[in-house]
């Protein structure tokens, strides 16, 4: 068959499979011909300006995290993290013998792993044989990696899997998870820019906390005071959730819980470090007052089988390019669903997780991040065009892209 009648083909995929009909008694046909990390560029940039003085930036201002106990590291994140043009995250591009192409990104220092390892492995293969890759690529790195860079890299080769497939039948992936689950999915937005975000439209704030145990009482006086401050702003009906970025201590958790308990907060997310699965059980039996969250930092379906087995969170929320990309979203969302958990994927507004999210029945909202203050008009008309942005009862909703794939719209080099 000719690429031409391959691509003519697949509008008529239906519900038999992956595959449209001319495909029913075949595989795809397909194989991997190309592995490379590539640059991307967007076709349609917007314009690049200055933010508006004191303008909120999690690279650029003080957020409570891990590191905080050490001084010279505490003001910003930017001190302590990894240079992202030497160890970041990465974009693959997979391609077939047939032209069709598909794009994942993974999490930080993933890229070497996909180069040096997984090209191998992958060369060959029908790129529609998701599962049996995932198996492979995780058979072949336990021994050195599983959980942490070698699952970053296996989220972004995924990734880079399903967009293909998408490509080829001509078919948004969240079509081929089984369609749609809501007409269009509420968001929240993360930030301190409160009252940007509120004049926007939104009804739902998660804010960075700046202060953790290693500035003592003062600093939660001010985190409590950042939350009242929103709580004002927004009034009595919104929802207030807090980004604890994994640098709580119980005590400090439990103290935290009853101080902002007049505020009705939502959720209080990640506040103990990801391994502390006894720890969030504690927290998550004790504390009546809010939601224990957390699963960000949590790999595959058997970290998150810990957290089932603690009872450690209410939420789950994992990162599509770190916890093993979709192929293993869809096992954890399944898992959770099992015992009625709801999956809110951490940056779930991007545009390959919202797919997952349109067609998943127990994945409710999509984390959404505001262009800064202070930048000219079109940057926030983009912003609502390319997340499809409506409003409604529930603030802010959006949509995944209707593109074949997950809808980029980049050029690759």
């Amino acid at each position: 068959m000719h690429r031409r009648d391959f691509l003519r083909a697949a509008p008529l995929a239906g519900g038999a499979g992956l595959l449209p009909p001319a495909f029913a008694a075949e595989t795809s046909k397909l194989k991997i011909t190309s592995v490379r990390l590539v640059r991307t560029k967007p076709r349609r940039p917007v314009p690049s300006y200055r933010p508006a003085p004191g303008s909120w930036s999690t690279g650029g201002v003080e957020v409570a995290n891990p590191m905080s106990i050490y001084p010279e590291y505490k003001a910003q994140r930017s001190l302590f993290q990894p240079d992202p043009g030497k160890l970041g995250g990465f974009t693959v591009e997979i391609a077939t013998d047939k032209g069709v192409k598909g794009y994942g990104s993974g999490g930080t220092g993933g890229g070497q792993v996909v180069e040096q390892h997984f090209t191998k492995l992958l060369l060959g293969e029908d790129p529609f044989n998701v599962e049996r890759i995932w198996d492979i690529l995780w058979r072949s790195s336990m021994s050195y990696g599983r959980a942490g860079i070698a699952i970053n890299a296996i989220s972004g080769v995924d990734l880079a899997l399903w967009d293909l497939i998408g490509n080829a039948l001509q078919m948004p992936v969240y079509k081929l998870l089984g369609g749609e689950t809501k007409a269009r999915i509420p968001a929240y937005c993360t930030g301190n820019d409160i009252e940007q975000h509120i004049a926007f439209g939104y009804k739902r704030l998660k804010l960075a906390i700046p202060h953790g145990p290693a500035d003592g009482r003062e600093g939660q006086l001010k985190n409590v005071e950042l939350v009242k401050r929103t709580r004002e702003a927004l009034g009595p009906a919104g929802d207030i959730m807090l980004d604890c970025w994994m640098a709580w201590t119980e005590r400090y958790t439990l103290e935290m819980a009853e101080m902002v308990a007049p505020y009705r907060v939502y959720w209080m997310e990640e506040c103990l470090q990801p391994h502390d699965y006894e720890g969030f059980g504690r927290l998550n039996a004790q504390i009546q007052s809010t939601r224990i969250v957390t699963g960000e930092h949590e790999y595959t379906r058997y970290g998150f089988r810990k957290l089932l087995e603690h009872r450690s969170a209410s939420i789950w929320q994992p990162d599509i390019h770190w916890c093993g990309g979709l192929t293993e979203l869809r096992r954890i969302a399944a898992l959770a669903a099992a015992y009625d958990i709801p999956v809110i994927p951490h940056g779930g507004g991007g545009q390959d997780s919202v797919h997952f999210i349109l067609a998943t029945v127990n994945s409710p909202w999509a984390e959404l991040f505001m262009p800064a203050p202070g930048g000219p008009p079109e940057v926030y008309r983009r912003y609502e065009e390319d997340n499809q942005i409506t409003r409604g009862p529930e603030g802010i909703y959006m949509r995944p892209s209707e593109r074949p794939g997950f809808g980029w719209d980049f050029d690759a080099a």
